[in-house]
């Protein structure tokens, strides 16, 4: 071969002659042809290492060199393969390690196009869960597209964190330049390589696709110490470029990266290991991280580091529980005289865990750790003892008769079985507690379907009552704890409890066959549901199992409901309500169907609820969605009333008159003047076209709808109904009753919500930032704990999702932050609320009717109408404060009314512009129209031009 363009070096070492193996084989399986492989042995290899080397050498002599250069540290072992290399670019794998397919090329391609000195790409690494692997997440935004950078801090994750371990390569002549050598002295000096040659190089190639799959899985306990220097070592390189900045960026990195995994994995260690890995840091960590840094991290992950800088192991093992277990209280808590709360060994700004919320909870509502500390096994009969954690602010009533029960409970939760706890020993912090209890007599399972019992402990005061699941570190219990066990088919099903800890730290008991009668019984039933016979009949029941699935499944349905049941005749008097995808019974359709049975129509609602039936009337015939007699109701219909759209796929029935309320006027595009839908192929707009055409009424409340709503959906002049929108008629009149009777008593259901006369509402209601078809729990942009700690003496804030998604809240002071995204009717949450924070949604040109503050808080307001499209300049229209971040956001709350004043024209003006057909009796006037002929004669309201 003439000099090659790529040279892997390979360090074989750990991983043996396989992982030797598999390195080498993706080297030379480069579609780029001109790539040599350069094993390098360490001193004493074993004989079969040398073999497996020398052999690859022998059968491709042009490609693969070996190299024995006497030494056996893995930075000595680099530099070898670095002075040996022939290659335009240099490339370091570890054993083990593999190029993907096109990697040498893809690296070399770009080297050569953009001249770069330094190419790097996306790599992928173990997860310790047998052969999953998985790339980094930092690695998304860094390698997101293929580009070029003139300086590494232009793409500063090379640096802050470890991007350049393996999956990079570099320009040999580059290498020779700048001297750049792997330190000897460094056991980790691939955390250091990288980042150095970034920083001395010139022009940096990213590749956006993955190079190297096959890394180990971290594990920062083996050689913490040398992790450490190697750490230290960066952050002078960058300190020495004057880079203060992405100093502290490396620094923050460094504790995700690889402190909090280590603290994450405590409970799988044993003691010993845990108690070396403690005393470790205790050594190394002091000073390594500056606490201004440490502050930065959220509350758990702070405290465990912390707790890992002092060597305290146990404290370690319960911050990696409370790590591992989201919510859980692990350790004591000590609430302090300013209402700050902190982990046991407080007061230290790190171990300050306030915004957890812990303290706002009561003791039947929190989650305790309950850490079992004992175990054993003798015979039938198993000792068992542990500890259940409380924090200062709660526990159980002092006066009351404190009993504890052990429940061990069947994995599908079908059966439990109960123990009483013998010895309960309460204190300051926590309850000590140990019994003994015969398994073999208490746990009476079936056998075959009934293997697996989850252990947990439930405590009782005689007023309330405290659920804990039993931790456990991973190595309280083991093959010599096993007991006897009798099922109640025979000890043929079953004959001994192995007690396990699992993935998520819980004990557990496990029925196994561990003698002859019931391991042979075992294989015989294997035997008998796995022969040949036995499999056809599995694959019988599977197939008729797949079509009674088809019965239910959407695409028979549907097939069904056209062929069949729209041929069924009307029922006269039929009315199907919908609400939001029968999320809710809300909106208009509820407006309407209540001024229906006001008026006493003849008439036979149907309401549509998607899951749960709660919060929707008993008085009326409800249907689940998408069942079969939602589609029989739908089919017999002589109306439809719904505010979003019954499914494109099911047809109108001939003869049913479809009013769609809809659901808010329009900010951003909507329908054909969509990106997504103008990007959709014919197919599937023209199946928008149809499922809109299935409207016979459609109700605007100005003549902004008709411009944009009506127009984007190719709607025909005399579908539009000009009556304002029936959910609005109850904010009139709220607004109506302001003016002559005043603000006070509020509705009922502030009562209902707790909230205080003496504290003004802020309504909290962002817009759908999804995709049709999605539903997620969403992170609110609005930090609800931090407005709780600034506002909650004045204001109670209420958050509202959008119906397809849900908030996920903090814990809160009571009082302060409440969320309200089930309740069913937002008229009646806008009716009582003071103050409406919302960016972009439809709920600003409702609540402008109440003529009542509206603040705006959109932090992404340019992205987002770049993104979705816009009618109309928010910034120019706005009602109200239009803010960017939270701190304008809370300046404004803090002279609300300076901002109600100086906005008092503009909201004015938007309530005209948007909502110039709401009047207040838009549901009277939808009933006189579309129920006319249920009705006795009386004046209707005409569609089209003569509805003006």
């Amino acid at each position: 071969m003439s000099t090659p363009d790529v040279s892997c070096v390979i360090t074989a070492g750990e991983g043996g002659e396989d992982a030797l193996a598999a390195s080498l084989e993706s080297v030379l399986d480069q579609s780029l042809r001109a790539v040599e492989a350069l094993v390098v042995l360490p001193a004493g290899a074993p004989a079969g290492l040398r073999t497996a080397a020398g052999s690859a050498a022998v059968r491709s002599p042009d490609r693969v060199r070996v190299l024995d250069p006497g030494t056996d540290g893995a930075a000595s072992l680099r530099n070898a393969g670095l002075d040996a290399a022939l290659g335009t670019y240099v490339l370091v794998l570890d054993a083990g390690e593999r190029l993907q397919r096109h990697a040498c090329r893809n690296l070399w391609e770009a080297g050569t196009r953009t001249r770069a000195d330094l190419v790097a790409g996306r790599w992928s690494r173990s997860t310790g869960e047998g052969s999953k692997e998985r790339e980094p997440s930092w690695q998304q935004p860094l390698f997101a597209r293929s580009r070029t950078v003139a300086r590494f801090t232009e793409a500063p994750e090379l640096a802050v964190r470890d991007a350049l371990v393996t999956g990079f390569c570099v320009r040999r002549a580059a290498l020779e330049r700048h001297a750049l050598r792997y330190d000897e002295d460094l056991t980790h000096s691939e955390v250091l390589f990288g980042p150095l040659v970034a920083a001395v190089v010139g022009r940096i190639a990213l590749v956006r696709r993955r190079i190297v799959s096959g890394r180990a899985a971290p594990d920062a306990g083996r050689d913490l110490a040398g992790l450490v220097e190697a750490h230290r070592r960066v952050c002078h390189v960058l300190a020495a470029q004057g880079l203060a900045e992405l100093r502290e960026e490396r620094d923050r990195s460094f504790l995700l990266d690889h402190l909090v995994p280590l603290v994450r994995t405590f409970p799988e260690r044993p003691v010993a290991a845990r108690e070396r890995v403690a005393a470790t840091a205790a050594r190394v960590l002091p000073d390594v991280v500056p606490e201004r840094v440490l502050l930065t991290l959220p509350p758990v992950e702070r405290v465990g580091v912390r707790l890992l800088e002092r060597g305290d192991a146990d404290g370690v093992l319960t911050a990696a529980y409370a790590l591992r277990r989201r919510g859980v209280v692990a350790a004591p808590l000590s609430v302090q005289d300013d209402g700050r709360v902190y982990w046991q060994g407080g007061p230290d700004p790190v171990l300050d865990v306030t915004e957890l919320g812990h303290q706002y909870r009561p003791f039947d509502e929190l989650k305790l750790m309950n850490r079992v500390t004992r175990y054993e096994a003798h015979g039938s009969r198993v000792l068992l003892a542990g500890r259940l954690v409380l924090p200062s602010h709660t526990g159980p009533a002092p006066d009351g008769r404190l009993t504890a029960r052990l429940e061990f409970r069947v994995r599908d939760g079908s059966r439990a079985f109960h123990a009483p706890v013998d010895s309960l020993r309460p204190d300051a912090t926590g309850i000590s507690w140990s019994t003994g209890l015969d398994v073999t007599r208490l746990l009476r399972p079936f056998g075959p379907r009934d293997t697996v019992w989850d252990a947990r402990m439930v405590v009782e005061d005689g007023r309330t009552r405290s659920v804990s699941d039993l931790f456990a570190a991973h190595d309280l219990v083991g093959p010599g704890e096993r007991s006897p066990a009798r099922p109640r088919l025979g000890r043929t099903t079953g004959d001994t409890w192995q007690p396990y800890v699992t993935l998520r730290d819980h004990l557990a008991l496990r029925l196994e066959a561990r003698h002859r009668p019931a391991r042979t019984a075992r294989g015989l039933v294997h035997y008998a549901t796995h022969f040949r016979p036995a499999r056809r009949v599995r694959l019988a029941l599977r197939a008729l199992g797949r079509r009674r699935d088809r019965l239910h499944a959407r695409g028979f349905k549907v097939a069904v409901y056209r062929s069949w049941l729209l041929r069924l005749p009307k029922r006269r008097g039929s009315v199907v309500f919908e609400s939001h995808m029968g999320t809710c019974y809300g909106d208009s359709p509820r407006a309407v169907h209540e001024e229906v049975r006001a008026r006493g129509l003849r008439l036979r609602p149907v309401w549509v609820h998607a899951d749960s039936t709660e919060g929707f009337p008993t008085d009326v015939r409800l249907v689940r969605r998408w069942s079969w007699r939602y589609l029989w109701a739908l089919a017999r219909a002589e109306y439809w009333v719904d505010n979003q759209g019954f499914p494109q796929n099911l047809d109108k029935p001939s003869g049913t008159t479809y009013l769609q309320t809809w659901h808010g006027s329009a900010y951003k595009r909507m329908g054909f003047d969509e990106t997504r839908v103008r990007l959709q192929n014919t197919p599937q707009r023209e199946r928008l076209q149809q499922a809109v055409h299935r409207f016979d009424h459609f109700l605007v409340r100005s003549e902004h709808d008709e411009r944009t709503l009506a127009r984007a959906y190719r709607l025909p002049e005399r579908t539009l109904l000009r009556t304002g929108y029936p959910r609005n008629d109850v904010l009139l009149a709220a607004r109506a009753r302001d003016e002559a009777e005043g603000r006070l008593p509020r509705p009922a259901l502030a009562a209902e919500l707790g909230l205080p006369d003496h504290r003004k509402v802020v309504l909290y209601a962002p817009t759908f930032r999804g995709r049709p078809g999605t539903r997620k729990r969403q992170r609110l942009l609005l930090d609800a704990a931090r407005f709780a700690e600034r506002f909650g003496d004045t204001y109670t804030l209420l958050v509202r999702a959008h119906y397809l998604e849900a908030a996920s809240l903090p814990a809160c002071p009571p009082g302060t932050v409440v969320d309200v995204s089930r309740h069913h009717d937002v008229s009646e949450i806008l009716a009582l609320t003071d103050v409406l924070v919302t960016d972009y949604s439809s709920i600003m040109f409702d609540y402008a009717l109440l003529d009542r503050p509206i603040v705006l808080f959109a932090p992404d307001l340019d992205a987002y109408a770049a993104e979705r499209g816009s009618y109309f300049d928010l910034r120019e229209k706005a009602p109200g404060p239009v803010t960017a971040t939270e701190e304008e956001l809370f300046a404004v709350l803090a002279r609300l009314k300076t901002a109600e004043t100086e906005f008092q024209e503009r909201r004015t003006a938007f309530a005209e512009e948007f909502g110039a057909y709401d009047r207040g009796d838009a549901a009277r006037a939808v009933v006189d129209t579309v129920f006319a002929r249920h009705l006795a004669p009386s004046r209707t309201v005409p569609t089209g031009e003569a509805g003006r």
